[in-house]
């Protein structure tokens, strides 16, 4: 990294480095299956959702014995509820008959599982299991392009500059960062520019496109 992108990430640190996922999770199933619902969904709405799933069939085992219609009226309120619980019986199906109901740490094996791409299959790795991984979402792919960290028309690209310039050890934590600086002030629509920490020192801001 540069030193305006170390900035940038000490910067963002010291605003949302104590908050990490938005997901909540006590294992890395309850994980997988939080990140399977919150595709095209919200955190707030998945973690609503969650607690009296996680509560009824709390690993893989009680999940796979579900139909796939009793636990499409489990989780009715997210976006997508009867894709998704197709992908969740399958999936824990899967983990029972192949890994002992444990969800692997291994990105090829992850992707593997129904409904699991690599963004999830990232976002599991790096915070149930703290493996370096680097998951692109809409906010990181649009953030982590205002800042200058990488420029590209796809997901791989950014997540493929993004792995080249920020440290390993950091991929974790800038990508918690990207995405609470998205939700927050560096929105798609309207960025709150001129409340963001890192106007001075943000591409985007300083050529005037946040005002168009």
């Amino acid at each position: 990294m540069d030193a305006n992108q170390t900035q940038i990430l000490d910067i963002l640190d010291q605003n949302y480095g104590d908050i990490g996922s938005g997901l909540n999770f006590h294992n890395p199933f309850e994980l997988l299956v939080a990140t399977i619902l919150s595709a095209q969904s919200t955190d707030v709405r998945v973690n609503m959702v969650t607690p009296g799933l996680f509560a009824k069939y709390p690993t893989p085992f009680e999940m796979s014995e579900l139909t796939e219609e009793a636990l499409a009226q489990e989780i009715n309120s997210i976006g997508l509820y009867r894709n998704k619980s197709k992908s969740i019986i399958k999936t824990s199906k899967n983990l029972v008959e192949k890994y002992q109901g444990e969800v692997p740490a291994d990105r090829e094996e992850l992707q593997e599982l129904p409904g699991v791409g690599r963004k999830t299959a990232n976002v599991v790795l790096c915070n149930a299991f703290h493996v370096p991984a680097f998951a692109v979402d809409t906010h990181v792919f649009r953030v982590s392009q205002r800042l200058g960290f990488a420029k590209s028309k796809n997901v791989e690209g950014v997540e493929k500059q993004l792995t080249a310039t920020i440290p390993s050890e950091l991929w974790c934590d800038a990508h918690h960062l990207f995405i609470w600086h998205g939700r927050k002030i560096c929105k798609a629509q309207r960025p709150l520019c001129d409340e963001c920490c890192v106007k001075a020192l943000c591409p985007f801001a300083n050529d005037g496109n946040y005002s168009k």
